[in-house]
């Protein structure tokens, strides 16, 4: 199935991540499909590994932590981000290093505070490696830390790598 990207999100310049200058970082792209899911795509390094040419399973719940807590910016405007409350991972199969990998993410749920999202890691032949679920509070970025726009540099990093539809 092909979805459209709508639009790219940015990026910061730290974040373990998303961050751009963050030399150990994973350096992810985030995208807002015409579904609603929003889609990362990095390329775990050798830096991100547990055993040899595996990435770490910690590394693997950041990414779907970031790329599930980035689908409330869709639902709830950029305003407010998801901060995570609980997370829970269920592997399937190993996740390689030095490959272009997708992630997956949603919002399927929510209440006044909160909001629940599922998401999924995709191997290179579509397969699911790793699933993630979790609960976000709804918060505006000033009451979670202290957030200079200029300073972090949040912003889309165009690529010509962007696309334009994705095989899903």
């Amino acid at each position: 199935m092909s979805q459209r990207v709508i639009r790219k999100q940015p990026n910061s310049k730290m974040c373990l991540v998303c961050g751009m200058k963050n030399p150990l970082g994973l350096k992810a792209f985030f995208y807002e499909l015409e579904n609603d899911d929003v889609l990362a795509i990095f390329y775990p390094r050798e830096e991100h590994q547990s055993y040899p040419g595996r990435m770490h399973g910690g590394i693997a719940t950041a990414i779907l932590d970031e790329t599930i807590g980035r689908a409330g910016m869709i639902k709830y405007g950029e305003d407010v981000w998801g901060v995570t409350l609980e997370f829970h991972t269920r592997f399937r199969k190993p996740v390689p290093l030095d490959t272009k990998l997708r992630v997956l993410g949603r919002v399927t749920g929510e209440s006044k505070r909160a909001f629940l999202g599922s998401g999924e890691i995709l191997l290179p032949d579509g397969t699911v490696a790793v699933e993630g679920r979790g609960r976000f509070l709804k918060l505006p970025i000033d009451r979670i830390a202290d957030f200079d726009v200029e300073k972090e540099e949040w912003r889309v990093v165009p690529s010509s790598d962007d696309p334009q539809e994705v095989d899903l």
